[in-house]
């Protein structure tokens, strides 16, 4: 059976990673960037925060090209990185970028990504979660500073990216790697069948 790609998907990021996750699916989509804001109550658990914003910024989208004639799929995501209770969003500067890598290094934390699907004609929406287990190296003070400097941490949750030179710093994950970069796309791939695009 032939897939089914008359559909287009609706990306509702600017984040080059989840970009070239969705390219690689070969499926027609768009770029769409969520203006949504992000602040979330204190009391929200890892799992409320990102499926919470991941369906914000699929939103926001909807609102803007939401029609019963639109035959697309808005897709938003979301990552955070919880160590133990505390939760660590993207650094506000690199001093910032430092003391979150340095209380990473040396141990395990998770990386939450959520995953929200909305119907841009019917307004059905379906959204999920992964969590990913990662252990990062122990890591001396100047190889610290010297990834800040590369500045790589900047834009990313919990203040490194699995995908580029972050990569020399993790010992192990366990889970879904795609989940780390931004965008789990078994997950994915499995809520747009439920939409009728089939990937395969």
């Amino acid at each position: 059976m032939k897939p089914n790609h008359s559909r287009r998907v609706v990306l509702a990021s600017t984040s080059p990673r989840r970009q070239e996750l969705i390219a690689s699916l070969h499926i027609p989509y768009e770029i769409r960037p969520s203006y949504a804001d992000e602040h979330t109550p204190s009391d929200w658990t890892p799992r409320q925060i990102v499926e919470g914003l991941a369906l914000r910024k699929a939103q926001a989208v909807y609102e803007e090209i939401g029609d019963p004639s639109e035959n697309a799929v808005i897709v938003g995501s979301d990552t955070i990185v919880v160590l133990e209770d505390q939760v660590l969003g993207k650094p506000a500067d690199d001093a910032d970028a430092f003391r979150m890598l340095k209380s990473l290094q040396g141990r395990a934390h998770h990386v939450y990504t959520g995953v929200a699907c909305i119907d841009a004609a019917t307004g059905q929406r379906m959204v999920r979660h992964r969590m990913t287990r990662v252990v990062m190296k122990p890591l001396s003070d100047a190889t610290i500073q010297a990834y800040v400097q590369s500045g790589e941490p900047r834009d990313k949750a919990g203040a490194y990216g699995i995908q580029g030179l972050g990569s020399t710093l993790v010992e192990g994950i366990e889970g879904c790697y795609f989940t780390v970069v931004g965008l789990p796309v078994s997950l994915l791939s499995d809520m747009l069948s439920e939409f009728g695009i089939d990937v395969l």
